[in-house]
């Protein structure tokens, strides 16, 4: 299943052939191919960047459990 953020980053990557269609520029079938083509190159390069977060993520079932000790010096 593909990823909204993926379709709205292809969408993203082929705007400038969107905006060529508005001037008549570009023919629909060449925006779409361009779109198509930008689909799984958005599904790469975000799939990188969630590999490269996925590092920094801290997972709760790690570590010692620390309970708190009052500081009050009376």
């Amino acid at each position: 299943m593909i990823r909204p953020s993926v379709l709205l980053f292809a969408l993203l990557i082929s705007a400038p052939a969107w905006y060529r269609l508005l001037f008549d520029q570009l023919d629909f079938v060449q925006v779409l191919i361009r779109f198509l083509i930008a689909v799984p190159i958005a599904a790469v390069l975000l799939a990188g960047v969630r590999f490269i977060l996925a590092g920094y993520r801290k997972n709760p079932s790690e570590g010692v459990p620390v309970t708190p000790e009052p500081t009050d010096r009376t």
